[in-house]
């Protein structure tokens, strides 16, 4: 089931949203999107439309307008506060009127009311946005067009003024009743290699010799039913870059938009280094909600989040290394931690973990996250071993800027790594909490592999700290470079950093050239990034550096409309309303006063579904459909608290007791078809990076228990020696593709064989080469 776009009739006969146009222009690596919706009145009474719609966090939506029988009409950003009285006022003197703001609560959904549409007139309502592309592992830029928006829970004593609080009727995927298109163009200088996406595509077309631009379209037919994700290789590695981009001479001068503004993109090159053996205190915060019992996709067969999550915290227990605390959180509407405190990782303390680990169900309800989170911050710190969060989650939350904001103020004193599992994730909570507590975030979807990017923020979080991080510029007399992003303080291996500035003052001529450098200081050595770069500003209509500059900075700064210092609000005003660029404290208003008809009554009130997977579908269809109040006031976010029964999943979602959970994936959903050796491998490794030899080890690796201890060279050497170095050449030879997860495992394998084997190690490794038969270099096992 999902929750299309659509107007409803008093019958509850849809209205349809007629269809769904998107543009999306790809440069490099930042996408400028234009999204168009349009509608038809097709009753006989006036109507005032409200929808919802997802949007990713990292977008900067900078354009609204509408286009109503022939009228465009432009939409102006004004004070939130201000553009609702404005609004409110349009209304009731008979104008059209058109508002779009962010949601109150969250950064990634968006609210949309249509005033006074006139019977038989047609809208077309057109947004238009820019955003940077994350960088993939594999190195593949990701584009997400959000579809999906799941039910949020409603977090305890917080605001109950989200837009997602509005109910809106269901229909089957079969009945949706509106079409979609999407015409993606890619260009890249370096040429593209390859376009890969999770829905299906017309041919893809490439141009020029070296295949540098590219066009493709969603093929026919294709329902809004899944997030539509593209994922773009490019030829080229990926080269530091400074890009300068013309500012507006129209805008006074004192303003962001008036100057050109620089973009610079570093790739730094961070040497890889061994981390201390006692290297930190980990926290894993696990979502056992209710719908983490749903698959991460609709893919056949998808497996369910809570077993993936599962999975990959086992791979993440094997591979912390010895001589760390740990300890981890299930959480759903309560939350409960397996251990008091944090404890010290060896095979007792592991053992029991992994027990639990294995029960875990995903039958606690709601996403509670914040009240584990605060009850995380208050344990006492254990000396020399720096705090290290990761939250598993499928990201439904209502209020994430509570949130984000209880992370940040204990950012000083722990990093946080977050994972959102599945489609519908909440970009602003998953990037949110990252982003302030200088961590890294990661989402899974599809048939993604979560254990690989839970593996990446692994090795960031043992990574050694990098320090003294600064910026410098090399500029001619007369130029200066003002920072819009936030200081870095952080910088990992392998990870691309975006940074913008504002030029201020006299730009030179055009054979000028500029010089940025990155310094850092890793483990005592000093090292430095630079980029020569020219100072001719290039000419964009759209202004898109500057739009993302300004998205970098209200990102830092707008803690959402409640919250938010008043110091900080006044700069977030006026960086938003100066660069066009949406924030919590702004939204676009349009007004159409060429029309002005007086209202005969009120405006006939109609919610616009939005599309979303719904998977507690029969208890959903259990409850009668209410509105949340009566009237415009009572749906729009600002509008006076109204008793309102809330789209969410406390309302969905009943916690279920353990007993009546235990159905697995397999049970559920049909088995998984993959060879579980590689997890049946891992499982096996103690806590001290050592295999003992059993049964259960010779089943791994195909062979009987006898012959591996008859091939042991010396019958009265360490077993486990032996076994443990089997174990790596099973690793190498079956799962050499999967190097990635298991990297962190052999690390402490080897270490383990150099203590307990001694002089008896490399005939140990050359036997069981023989044995084997195995082409893996000896060298592996180090000198």
């Amino acid at each position: 089931m999902v929750y299309p776009g659509g107007l409803l009739t008093p019958q509850e006969k849809p209205v349809p949203l007629k269809s769904i146009s998107v543009t999306l222009s790809i440069c490099e690596f930042v996408a400028g999107v234009s999204a168009t919706l349009n509608y038809k009145n097709e009753e006989e009474v006036p109507l005032e439309a409200f929808f919802i719609f997802p949007m990713d966090e990292d977008s900067a939506v900078y354009s609204f307008e509408a286009m109503v029988d022939g009228k465009n009409v432009k939409a102006e950003l004004q004070d939130k506060m201000t553009a609702h009285t404005n609004y409110e006022n349009a209304i009731i003197r008979g104008h059209q009127a058109f508002l779009l703001e962010e949601d109150m609560c969250s950064r990634d959904v968006f609210c949309c009311n249509v005033g006074n549409l006139l019977p038989g007139s047609q809208a077309e309502l057109t947004l238009k946005y820019v955003q940077e592309l994350p960088l993939e592992a594999d190195g593949a830029l990701r584009y997400v067009l959000p579809a999906i928006l799941n039910p949020r829970y409603q977090l305890s004593g917080c605001s109950e003024d989200s837009c997602l609080n509005m109910k809106t009727p269901v229909v089957s995927l079969e009945d949706l009743p509106y079409t979609i298109s999407m015409v993606a163009t890619i260009s890249s200088q370096h040429g593209i290699d390859r376009i890969q996406s999770n829905c299906s595509l017309s041919p893809i077309e490439y141009f020029g010799d070296n295949k540098t631009s590219a066009q493709v379209s969603l093929a026919d037919g294709h329902k809004f039913d899944r997030d539509v994700e593209f994922l773009i290789y490019y030829r080229a590695v990926h080269t530091p870059s400074v890009v300068v981009e013309m500012g507006e001479a129209t805008t006074k001068s004192d303003g962001v938009l008036g100057d050109p503004a620089a973009m610079v993109t570093f790739y730094p090159n961070i040497p890889e280094a061994q981390a201390s053996i006692a290297c930190g205190e980990f926290i894993f915060l696990m979502d056992c909600s209710g719908s983490m019992q749903s698959p991460i996709s609709k893919q056949r067969r998808s497996q369910l989040r809570i077993d993936v999550a599962k999975e990959t915290l086992i791979l993440l227990l094997k591979s912390l290394p010895l001589g760390c605390y740990f300890n981890i959180y299930e959480f759903g509407s309560t939350y409960e931690a397996f251990f008091p405190n944090s404890v010290k990782y060896a095979q007792s303390t592991v053992e029991e973990a992994l027990q639990r680990v294995k029960l875990m169900r995903a039958n606690l309800g709601g996403t509670e996250i914040l009240t584990p989170l605060q009850h995380i911050y208050k344990q006492p710190s254990v000396p020399g071993h720096p705090l290290q969060v990761f939250v598993f989650t499928d990201g439904e939350v209502t209020d994430t800027f509570t949130v984000v904001r209880e992370v940040k103020s204990h950012c000083l004193r722990h990093r946080c790594f977050s994972f959102g599992i599945g489609e519908g994730v909440s970009t602003s909570l998953v990037k949110g909490i990252a982003r302030v507590s200088r961590g890294t975030s990661e989402f899974i979807t599809g048939k993604e592999r979560m254990q690989a990017k839970a593996l990446r923020a692994l090795k960031r979080s043992l990574q050694p700290v990098v320090d003294d991080v600064s910026l410098s510029w090399d500029l001619p007399d007369g130029l200066s470079a003002k920072m819009l992003s936030p200081e870095q303080t952080v910088l990992f291996r392998g990870q691309r950093l975006i940074l913008y500035a504002q030029l201020t003052g006299t730009m030179p001529p055009a054979e000028a050239t500029g010089e940025v450098c990155l310094k850092y200081t890793l483990q005592g050595e000093s090292l430095e990034n630079k980029v020569t770069f020219s100072l001719q500003p290039e000419l964009d209509a759209n202004l898109t550096i500057h739009r993302l500059a300004a998205k970098s900075f209200l990102q830092t700064k707008d803690m959402g409309l409640r919250e938010t210092p008043a110091d900080d609000k006044k700069d977030v005003l006026k960086v938003s309303t100066e660069c066009g660029v949406i924030s919590s404290h702004t939204a676009f208003i349009a007004v159409n006063k060429d029309f002005s008809k007086p209202i005969q009554g009120p405006l006939a009130p109609r919610d616009v579904p939005r599309p979303m997977l719904l998977h507690a579908a029969p208890v959903m269809q259990s409850l009668s459909p209410q509105r949340c109040g009566t009237g415009r006031r009572a749906l729009m976010c600002l509008g006076h608290r109204q008793e309102k029964k809330c789209l969410s999943k406390a309302c969905l979602e009943k916690p279920k007791s353990r007993a009546s959970a235990k159905k697995t994936s397999a049970e559920t959903h049909g088995p998984v078809v993959e060879d579980n050796r590689l997890a049946q491998l891992i499982s096996l490794q103690k806590a001290d990076g050592s295999w003992d030899l059993n049964e259960d080890l010779a089943l791994v690796l195909g062979m009987k228990l006898e012959d591996i201890q008859a091939a042991l060279p010396d019958k009265d050497a360490n077993s486990s020696s032996w076994a443990t170095v089997l174990a790596v050449l099973w690793l190498h030879d079956n799962a050499k593709d999967m190097d990635c997860e298991w990297e962190l495992l052999e690390r402490k394998a080897v270490a383990w064989i150099h203590t307990h084997a001694g002089s008896d190690r490399h005939e140990l490794v050359k036997t069981a080469i023989a044995f084997v038969k195995s082409s893996v270099d000896p060298a592996i096992f180090g000198p």
